[in-house]
């Protein structure tokens, strides 16, 4: 790194792997506010190198032409680069760039929640063998400042559980659903046609996104080795609007949610699927494209970080944040990376909680006494229940009591078999309620 002049704050060149949303906003960020994060940080950022597939794509006035390369290897080991910032997402060439400019002695700034839910172990070691910051924010939540949160001003806190919306596509379409009483599909339409979900939306609607995620909070908040692989996961594709207005007559909000929680003998269990949340807790409000992580601490208590989870300038803003920190580290010592346990991975099967569960019936005698008969042999105790009529056949709701995930996944199959049941609808977890 140039060392520094008595007159001017030391200069840090950064070389920036990939120019979407992301990138362009981020070197926009940079230049044009160059004086003032200069005079707020202490360091000067000049972008040296962006690395992009295509040269001749049209970029903008925000990203000089100049700047751009088509060697992403050579900006991710150039000598002219001290800090590099990964944008182009997946996990290969991504983790072989990373490890390259980890092993030439660079801080490393990267928004892929792809590469750090599968690679996340090899990649700290990296950093902790070199010295050097692995930074992340903008990888889970968008531009809101939780992993900063979790590694630090929480570091020295024992985390009990947190539970999120971690992906704006699927949350706006539940609350597109929600309050406008909209199919799935006309939901995900009208979120395609705002920009908010992809044209192939299976990463956010089936739940991969926010498994990322999850399972990188959960490595950070229990500072063990989780992988996406050891995420449970559903999404949302099934949700009927029936079951988004039955739980509004419970006082309930339906979301994608994504849970890690740790338990007393230090297992963890890491999930994601459709939750049915209690009308009064806060990650009930969080409405359209927003995120939102809710905190349970021993100490703490509970909190509730809330913003935009995605877009260019949210998202750009979270890894500027990391560069600076990336930069001042420079003039320090060794980085501190806490080591990753290996803990044990919890099936979902093992989960107790509420359940809801609808069912279509033949509408005769003796239906619900064989339907209750399968709950009894599997140990699920009935909270409450209500039918509803459909001519000739009928919907019965059941809220359960709390019950072990395996049991009542028993239970479904064996409702299945039941000749009066016609179809075996959602089934979704009760947060909150005799927790």
């Amino acid at each position: 790194m140039p060392e520094p002049s008595q007159a001017s704050p030391p200069v840090v060149r950064v070389g920036v792997l990939g120019c979407g949303n992301v990138g362009a906003a981020l070197v926009d960020l940079v230049t044009s506010g160059a004086d003032e994060l200069a005079r707020r940080a202490g360091v000067r950022l000049e972008i040296a190198h962006v690395a992009v597939h295509n040269l001749a794509k049209p970029r903008g006035g925000e990203v000089p032409a100049g700047l751009l390369t088509h060697d992403a290897h050579a900006v991710a080991t150039s000598r002219d680069v001290d800090v590099l910032v990964e944008l182009i997402g997946g996990v290969e060439p991504a983790r072989t760039l990373v490890l390259d400019a980890l092993g030439s002695g660079k801080p490393v700034v990267t928004a892929n929640k792809e590469l750090l839910a599968n690679c996340g172990a090899e990649l700290y070691a990296a950093a902790a063998k070199a010295g050097r910051e692995l930074l992340f924010e903008a990888a889970v939540a968008g531009g809101i400042p939780l992993v900063r949160a979790l590694r630090t001003s929480l570091a020295g806190e024992r985390l009990r559980r947190l539970t999120g919306v971690v992906n704006g596509t699927t949350n706006y379409v539940l609350t597109r659903m929600s309050e406008d009483g909209v199919s799935y599909g006309e939901a995900l339409q009208d979120a395609q046609r705002l920009g908010y979900a992809e044209r192939d939306p299976s990463a956010d609607v089936e739940g991969h996104d926010a498994s990322a995620k999850a399972a990188i909070l959960a490595s950070i908040a229990f500072d063990a080795e989780v992988v996406a692989g050891d995420v449970y996961r559903e999404g949302i594709e099934s949700v009927e609007p029936g079951d988004i207005e039955f739980a509004h007559r419970l006082g309930y909000e339906v979301k994608l949610l994504a849970v890690a929680e740790r338990f007393l003998d230090g297992s963890v269990c890491v999930r994601v699927h459709p939750a049915m949340v209690p009308s009064e807790h806060p990650l009930a409000g969080v409405r359209g494209p927003f995120n939102a992580v809710f905190v349970e601490g021993e100490a703490v208590g509970e909190l509730m970080l809330y913003g935009r989870g995605a877009g260019g300038r949210p998202s750009a803003s979270a890894v500027l944040g990391d560069l600076l920190v990336a930069a001042r580290s420079l003039a320090g010592g060794p980085v501190w990376f806490p080591p990753r346990r290996r803990v044990e991975i919890r099936p979902i099967d093992d989960l107790e909680t509420q359940y809801y569960l609808a069912l279509d019936v033949l509408d005769r005698p003796g239906v619900l006494a064989s339907v209750a008969a399968v709950f009894g042999d599997h140990g699920v105790s009935i909270r409450s229940m209500e039918q509803v009529g459909l001519g000739e056949e009928a919907r019965i709701v059941f809220i359960t009591h709390r019950a072990r995930e395996a049991d009542v996944q028993a239970s479904v199959a064996g409702l299945r078999g039941v000749d009066a049941v016609k179809r075996v609808g959602q089934v979704l977890r009760v947060i909150g309620a005799e927790s």
